[in-house]
C-alpha cells in the first residue's frame, strides 16, 4: 500500500495524477522539534512505525523570501503582512519530499526549488484575496492556483506543481526508479 502522509487537498489532487489507490494518514509530529530540511523524512518515519511494509510519501513546502521562511499565516492580519512583503518581489518555493519504506529500506529525500515573481499588489487586491480565506491555509499566504481569480503572480520558473505543494515530475521519476509505478 502507498500512504500519503498529508491532509493537504492539493497534495492529494497532485498525487492522484500519478497513483490511483493510496491511503491518507497524516503525521502528527511536533514540527517545531526538527530542522525544516528533516520534516518530510520525520513525517514519513512517524507513519512507518505503524506501517513498516508500506510506501510512505511525505512532503513539506516552504516559502523563502530572502532568508526568511514564510509559513502558514495564523490569521488574516498575518496573511496581509506576508502578501505585502511578497508584493513586487521574487521568492523561492522549496518542497522537500520523502519516499520511505522501513522494511524495504527505501529512503529517498529530495528538494525541489521553484521561483515565483509577484505582481505589485494593491491593498484592495490583498484585502479581497485575504477575505476569500484561501491564503489562510497556505505557506506564504497564497496559492499559485488562485492566480486566475486573484492576479498576484507575474510569472513562475520551475515546477508549477512544486509551488502547489508536491513536485510530481520529480516524484514520478523516483517512484519509477523504485518500481512503484510502471
Amino acid at each position: 500500500m502507498i500512504i500519503l502522509a498529508s491532509q493537504s487537498p492539493r497534495r492529494k489532487e497532485l498525487l492522484s495524477k500519478l497513483i490511483n489507490e493510496y491511503e491518507i494518514i497524516p503525521s502528527d509530529i511536533d514540527e517545531s522539534l526538527y530542522p525544516v530540511n528533516e520534516l518530510s523524512l520525520r513525517k514519513a518515519m512517524d507513519i512507518a512505525k505503524k506501517h513498516p511494509n508500506d510506501i510512505i510519501i511525505a512532503a513539506d513546502t516552504l516559502v523563502y523570501l530572502d532568508d526568511e521562511i514564510l509559513g502558514k499565516p495564523h490569521n488574516e492580519n498575518e496573511a496581509i503582512k506576508m502578501l505585502k512583503k511578497l508584493s513586487n518581489r521574487k521568492h523561492e518555493v522549496k518542497t522537500l519530499y520523502t519516499i520511505y519504506c522501513l522494511n524495504k529500506k527505501i529512503e529517498i529525500t529530495k528538494e525541489v526549488v521553484s521561483e515565483v515573481y509577484f505582481n505589485d499588489l494593491s491593498d484592495e487586491l490583498i484585502s479581497s484575496y485575504v477575505k476569500s480565506k484561501s491564503p489562510l491555509d497556505k505557506a506564504g499566504a497564497y496559492g499559485v492556483q488562485d492566480n486566475e481569480r486573484f492576479p498576484i503572480i507575474n510569472k513562475t520558473v520551475g515546477s508549477f506543481s512544486n509551488i502547489v505543494g508536491l513536485p510530481i515530475e520529480e516524484l514520478e521519476k523516483d517512484l519509477r526508479k523504485i518500481n512503484i509505478i510502471a
